[in-house]
């Protein structure tokens, strides 16, 4: 316990003065379709849920359960593309914007991004279920051809629909079809350590983080209380708890039977890090957070940029602090 609280309080080291930055952001992750491939771009707004189009869509099945790559590694190959300006601050599409969509051996698929929809009910995700709008008979026949199995897109309808964050860990705030929470913060440094373990090192596509940071010591973000991105407040609730996803080559949509996770579990599991939880065998990679400004009806100025400065204005002190 001991030696897990001292190496945990060691990455405060040069991390804690607010004068001066911790790390820089170096990459922007968007993910439009729940786990399907990402978009890496220079900026993306704020909203109340998270970055602008991410994980606006998901997959489901015959019963309107949500589709991941934990049961269909294959969404991996599914690419996503969206117009370069939907990213800007102020833009609202029009009924000639589309989202692209392509995997391999398909034609690409265009889904409108202002267009008007039917509703579906009972669809699902983890703990939540409510309505969401039907994406149509074309998207639901091209995902159905490319996995093998009747699938439909559907998307958030925030007009009517509400899904919280866990209460115990960040009370008041909304997500989409995230796992969980808004936003997924990870460091170059942490996957560098990780990569120096490993036999064959992975990308930073395993970990399908929304910001990406580097400048800092490895794993420091656990640590990360609360940081201030162009003048945004952003809270460290929870430590990410890792699936099977990691394990899946984002190129191929393949999985590895044990890697990265059984290399994590060396070191990154509950047992070391947090020996007092429940859970032993889980291990941990990047912090779960919010960003207190989406509570605010106000989003001018709600940007994050790659280039933007991090600072950290308050950090848990040891690891018995830490939320996992």
């Amino acid at each position: 316990m001991e030696k897990a609280a001292s190496f945990l309080s060691s990455l405060l080291a040069g991390g804690g003065d607010a004068r001066a930055p911790a790390a820089t952001v170096t990459s922007v992750l968007v993910y439009p379709i729940k786990s399907c491939r990402g978009i890496s771009v220079p900026q993306a707004p704020i909203t109340a849920t998270g970055f602008r189009w991410d994980r606006q869509w998901m997959l489901v099945n015959s019963k309107g359960r949500g589709c991941t790559q934990r049961v269909e590694p294959k969404l991996a190959l599914i690419q996503v593309e969206l117009p370069p300006e939907a990213f800007a601050e102020d833009w609202q599409p029009t009924p000639e914007d589309h989202m692209v969509v392509r995997a391999p051996g398909m034609e690409p698929l265009k889904i409108p991004l202002a267009s008007e929809c039917a509703t579906i009910y009972d669809v699902s995700v983890w703990e939540w279920s409510g309505s969401a709008y039907d994406e149509g008979p074309e998207a639901a026949e091209w995902f159905s051809t490319f996995l093998g199995n009747p699938t439909r897109l559907v998307r958030f309808k925030e007009e009517s629909e509400t899904r919280l964050t866990d209460p115990d860990y960040a009370r008041g705030y909304r997500v989409t079809f995230s796992d969980g929470y808004p936003f997924l913060i990870t460091s170059q440094g942490s996957l560098d350590a990780l990569n120096e373990k490993l036999e064959d090192p992975v990308p930073i596509n395993r970990f399908r983080p929304n910001i990406l940071v580097e400048g800092c010591h490895p794993y420091a973000e656990d640590l990360w209380k609360t940081i201030k991105i162009n003048k945004l407040t952003f809270g460290g609730v929870k430590l990410c708890g890792r699936c099977k996803v990691p394990t899946i080559n984002q190129d191929t949509g393949i999985p590895s039977p044990t890697e990265p996770t059984e290399t994590l579990q060396k070191y990154r599991s509950g047992e070391v890090l947090l020996p007092s939880h429940k859970n032993k065998r889980q291990v941990y990679f990047g912090q779960n957070a919010v960003c207190k400004e989406s509570l605010s009806a106000n989003g001018e100025g709600r940007i994050i940029k790659v280039g933007d400065p991090v600072y950290v204005t308050k950090s848990f002190s040891s690891s018995g602090q830490v939320p996992a």
